[in-house]
């Protein structure tokens, strides 16, 4: 227990500390954020404090962890995205590079031992992934790593927003995997949440500092990560509802975002104004309030996630189904899933009301 306290005050101090001289650097090599028609902020802010993160998370580990195999597989293929989303931050890097590096980063985790090898039966005995001697268990990590890397990338669209969500999973992981014997990832996992806390100090509205890609893509790839080797390795249970339930609020609203532009006849891998937080703000809220909603929201799936180790797989299962549900009937009011009318009529019921202040 001790040395999780000190890991947890090492990341945050060193995060804390270098932070504000990351922010210089971003400046200085031209990693500004500036504004447009999709983005919130009104002025151009330095991005990259990723990098901060990054390196906090990065010197704790490798000072208080026991090295093993996945915990290198971790390490190397977190850099990899780290670097991939600096440069990106940097200059931009196109869709089709950032997912061919993705890709090759999953895979390096593979490599490293870290893989899916079954999925939860909630009518009967584990799933596993090796059929024929085909292991369909590469494909399913690879898709689910690239996935939540970018399902936490799309989430970054207001101060504070995607670090906060990242820290509430990380520490919601770190539980589950501590009481559960989870323990290689106790640790990462806590260390990743500290080093998050910190930056928000900087990031949380008003942000003087953006993460970027070199954090949202570090952190989404970093939460898949762990998510794989702490929470798959238990009872049945694990391999399915936990890890979703985790990182629920950025896969939900990925999902969401791929039903509503199929429903509008948009491009499915386009961009828009129409995620979760951008609804909020819509029917009148101010970013701090959408923000500490959005938070709350997590924290009661996050709460949910640990509630499900208690269970059966069956009743998991029906937990789940139920939570799902709430989920949907959520989106729907604030209008994630709507179509572009029903969306207008949503917002003119609000247009006269005054936005609450921050």
């Amino acid at each position: 227990m001790a040395g999780l306290l000190i890991s947890f005050g090492l990341a945050f101090i060193i995060s804390l500390i270098i932070t504000p001289l990351i922010k210089k650097v971003a400046f200085y090599l031209g990693a500004v954020d500036r504004p447009n028609a999709r983005k919130i902020h009104s002025r151009a802010m330095p991005r990259m404090g990723g990098l901060a993160v990054y390196l906090a998370f990065t010197f704790t580990v490798l000072i208080m962890q026991p090295i093993t195999k996945p915990i290198v597989g971790l390490l190397l293929g977190g850099t990899l995205i780290m670097l991939l989303g600096l440069v990106d931050d940097i200059r931009d890097v196109s869709p089709r590079v950032k997912l061919i590096i993705q890709i090759i980063a999953a895979g390096i985790l593979i490599a490293f031992e870290v893989k899916i090898k079954f999925i939860t039966n909630p009518f009967g005995p584990l799933i596993y992934l090796n059929w024929h001697g085909i292991d369909f268990g590469i494909l399913l990590t690879v898709l689910w790593i690239v996935g939540v890397t970018n399902a936490v990338n799309l989430v970054d669209g207001l101060d504070g927003l995607a670090g906060g969500l990242a820290s509430i999973a990380a520490m919601t992981i770190a539980v589950i995997a501590w009481r559960e014997g989870g323990m290689l990832v106790v640790l990462p996992a806590i260390a990743l949440c500290a080093s998050t806390l910190a930056f928000l100090k900087y990031n949380f509205y008003p942000a003087k500092i953006f993460m970027g890609d070199s954090g949202s893509l570090f952190l989404g790839y970093m939460l898949a990560g762990m998510s794989i080797i702490g929470l798959t390795k238990g009872a049945a249970v694990f391999s399915m509802f936990v890890p979703v339930l985790i990182l629920g609020i950025p896969i939900f609203d990925t999902l969401f975002a791929i039903v509503r532009r199929f429903i509008n006849n948009q491009p499915i891998f386009g961009a828009d104004k129409e995620h979760l937080h951008h609804r909020l703000l819509a029917i009148g809220l101010s970013q701090k309030q959408t923000v500490l909603i959005i938070y709350g929201v997590n924290c009661f799936l996050g709460a949910s996630a640990v509630l499900i180790t208690f269970l059966t797989t069956a009743q998991a299962f029906v937990a789940f189904l139920g939570i799902t549900i709430l989920v949907l009937i959520g989106a729907n009011r604030v209008g994630v899933l709507s179509t572009k009318a029903m969306r207008r009529m949503q917002e003119a019921k609000v247009q006269d009301k005054p936005n609450i202040g921050a």
